[in-house]
């Protein structure tokens, strides 16, 4: 199979890439040369700007693809030029959409590829389902073979679960209080970027996929305390100082933080696998929480130049927690 991904150097294309090679597709890469992850070997980069319409098509020449994958997508506007651009090129055009399409809060639980997609609190997630909208229609009216993925946080050794780079972790190391949303008993599910992988590529080429959405998801659930706890003992601290704040009240202080809530992380978020092991067979999710966190923090600790501290968001924690604190009985 010819593939070709648009960007395919980020937390979830990277371990997508690595399993397309190893199952030995024939793949190729279309971006601008930026990004800090390296392009393994075997893979063809054409240099060009997907959002740069003259640039894309001289990248492109007279290329024709089995797929193409967007991973960079994120308006209707840009889904209006892969359209263009891609209609006639290939026999798949995958668009990865986001688990916060969905119904928010959940009306019902599992969450199914069928449940309704409506996220009044977070503009991302919108465009998102705008993106999915003009997809259908192009389907539905005009045959374009798309497929939509919705992967729910996915993540790599470089990604903290909680935000903020290396900030919440630095401050339980510290003793110093660090906020959950909620009351921390909402229920939630992270999905390591190479069992993603398994999932991702053997939709590729395959018909089942073509018309229809799926979420790639681990079926591992875990409350919000239960991942503060696990990260928070891959960082060798016994006690951290957790203080439950409610999203709400973070919003009002942190409006691009709580959004990320409101939108998405404060509602227990449980899903319906049966989808996407039933088109894609061999996917099997093996990584649990608790050996990633240790990858994470491994990552972290090998190199002080990965601990990064968020300033502003430390300062805002600090003022967020206060003025919680001072409003209690």
């Amino acid at each position: 199979m010819k593939v070709l991904f648009i960007g395919g150097t980020g937390i979830i294309s990277s371990a997508c890439t690595q399993r397309a090679l190893e199952t030995g597709m024939d793949l190729y890469h279309l971006n601008r040369g930026t990004s800090a992850r390296p392009t393994p070997d075997g893979v063809t980069v054409l240099r060009g700007d997907i959002r740069d319409k003259a640039s894309a098509a001289a990248a492109l020449g007279d290329h024709h693809f089995d797929a193409v994958v967007d991973w960079i997508a994120f308006t209707p506007e840009q889904i209006e030029s892969d359209i263009a651009l891609f209609s006639g090129r290939t026999d798949q055009f995958v668009f990865i959409s986001s688990a916060s399409v969905y119904h928010t809060p959940p009306l019902n639980l599992p969450i199914v590829e069928s449940t309704p997609l409506y996220n009044p609190y977070w503009q991302y997630s919108r465009d998102k389902i705008a993106c999915e909208e003009r997809l259908t229609r192009a389907y539905r009216e005009g045959g374009f073979p798309m497929t939509i993925v919705r992967p729910s946080h996915t993540y790599d050794r470089t990604l903290m679960p909680m935000g903020f780079k290396y900030t919440m972790i630095n401050r339980m190391r510290q003793g110093k209080k660090v906020i959950v949303h909620g009351d921390g008993t909402s229920l939630w599910t992270f999905t390591h970027h190479k069992d993603f992988a398994v999932g991702f590529v053997g939709l590729l080429g395959n018909n089942h996929a073509i018309g229809d959405s799926f979420h790639i998801t681990n079926d591992e659930i875990l409350t919000w305390n239960q991942i503060y706890l696990l990260m928070a003992g891959a960082a060798g601290v016994d006690e951290p100082q957790l203080v439950h704040i409610p999203s709400e009240f973070i919003a009002a202080y942190d409006p691009d933080w709580g959004d990320g809530l409101l939108g998405d992380k404060a509602h227990s978020m449980v899903f319906d696998n049966t989808k996407i092991k039933r088109t894609v067979p061999e996917f099997n999710p093996t990584i649990p929480f608790w050996a990633g966190a240790r990858e994470i923090m491994a990552y972290y600790d090998e190199d002080p130049a990965h601990q990064v501290i968020d300033e502003k968001a430390d300062a805002m924690m600090d003022k967020i927690i206060a003025a919680y604190e001072a409003a209690l009985p």
